[in-house]
């Protein structure tokens, strides 16, 4: 897949790029599954010129990938964490499910969702990157860059991030795939 960089889309950034009834046809027909040129246009109901250039601009942006077979990709995850980002504040403790000692270290980690830093203190890291790992739906996979969209709401470096959950073995990565392989499970 072509990458464009990392780009971290805000809720305001998503607007502006959504603002514009092409750009929000296309977005739409891919959501209805389109993911060809020709099918964007065909379900969008726009000449392919307005298609490239919204597609152009929508890859830009960081919302839509390019496959090296020439197709496109949503990256639906950037509207979580767009979404996640803007979040009103929480209670007291943002993680009042958590055992006390795991409410304290993910407070202090965590400020309205966001990731403000990362501990040194190893075990307080790995509950750290055990909140961050519950983002990955066990069994599928993921791109560098859907994996770049759920780790953007953070102060710390999305690369940083990527390569610790992957050194803690929380997350695997292979032939440009990640998927999660650690973390907690709930069980139902």
């Amino acid at each position: 897949m072509r990458h464009t960089g990392t780009v971290s889309l805000t809720s305001r950034k998503l607007t502006g790029l959504l603002a514009d009834d092409n750009r929000r046809r296309v977005v739409a027909a891919m959501i209805l599954g389109a993911a060809e040129l020709d099918e964007i246009v065909s379900i969008a109901a726009i000449r392919e010129r307005d298609a490239v250039v919204s597609l152009e601009r929508l890859t830009q942006a960081g919302l839509v990938e390019v496959a090296d077979d020439g197709s496109y990709l949503l990256l639906e995850q950037a509207f979580q964490a767009a979404a996640r980002a803007e979040a009103h504040p929480s209670p007291a403790s943002q993680f009042p499910d958590r055992p006390p000692k795991q409410q304290k270290v993910l407070d202090r980690a965590f400020r309205d969702g966001r990731l403000i830093r990362l501990p040194v203190k190893h075990t307080h890291r790995l509950v750290v990157l055990d909140e961050l790992v519950q983002r990955f739906e066990p069994g599928e996979k993921y791109t560098e860059r859907q994996v770049n969209a759920l780790l953007s709401a953070s102060d710390i470096d999305v690369a940083t991030l990527r390569r610790n959950l992957v050194d803690h073995g929380m997350l695997d990565r292979a032939d440009g795939s990640y998927w999660r392989s650690g973390g907690t499970f709930a069980i139902e």
